[in-house]
């Protein structure tokens, strides 16, 4: 009979990290299309892809179940099983994000205002071109692995970092600009509302945030 655990890891008990990051992008993928829903105020599809982020969610969920239960305690791995978890729980941060702001927006209905529709399509866009790099740092983890945290796969790994750091901070320049934007139509939008907006703006910075705290986390992996 085959091992469970083989069968769950195969010959890399990195894989199904991997596997839950892919799930977490999902999420942040369907987050734009959730978002031009909200835009054209199709509240009907907005709740379809809504449901569709909550679903992918839950299987991040649940992979990130298997693994914390699964992951053996004595392989022989350069960096201590407990870091490993932590990387995890950082990822799965970021499906959780992108499911916040969805069911935020879907149960308030809330129209982004015509003039801010652009930039918070931009300020979107930015965060997931950095969860989108933090996919690609992961998906070089198992080649880490296999090489021992040393020579040109680092070097590989520090490069697409620096990237993404520098992606997260075109995201932070762009947090401050459309705040300001906000700002500027404060007044002519209920109270509620502009609050409700703010909390928005940050809910989607957060996922460029997170973003780079996966990279981050995986730096000191290597540092080690």
């Amino acid at each position: 009979m085959a091992n469970p655990i083989s069968a769950m890891f195969g010959r890399s008990p990195i894989r199904p990290i991997q596997g839950h990051m892919a799930k977490a992008q999902k999420c942040v993928i369907l987050l734009g299309d959730f978002l031009e829903a909200s835009f054209a105020n199709d509240w009907i599809k907005a709740e379809s892809l809504q449901q569709a982020i909550r679903a992918s969610e839950n299987d991040a969920d649940d992979l990130k179940s298997n693994v914390r239960n699964n992951l053996p305690k004595n392989l022989f791995l350069p960096v201590p099983r407990s870091d490993l978890l932590v990387l995890l729980s950082t990822q799965d941060r970021l499906a959780n994000r992108a499911k916040d702001i969805a069911g935020l927006m879907l149960g308030r209905k809330m129209k982004i205002p015509e003039s801010l529709v652009a930039p918070v399509r931009e300020y979107y866009r930015e965060s997931l071109a950095a969860s989108e790099q933090a996919l690609k740092v992961i998906q070089e983890l198992d080649e880490l692995l296999e090489t021992g945290f040393r020579g040109k796969e680092v070097e590989l790994v520090e490069g697409l970092i620096l990237e993404l750091d520098e992606l997260e901070h075109r995201s932070d320049v762009s947090q401050i600009e459309l705040r300001a934007k906000l700002f500027e139509l404060e007044e002519s939008l209920p109270p509620v509302h502009v609050m409700f907006l703010y909390r928005i703006i940050d809910l989607i910075g957060d996922l460029a945030d997170i973003s780079q705290k996966i990279g981050s986390r995986l730096l000191l992996l290597i540092a080690q």
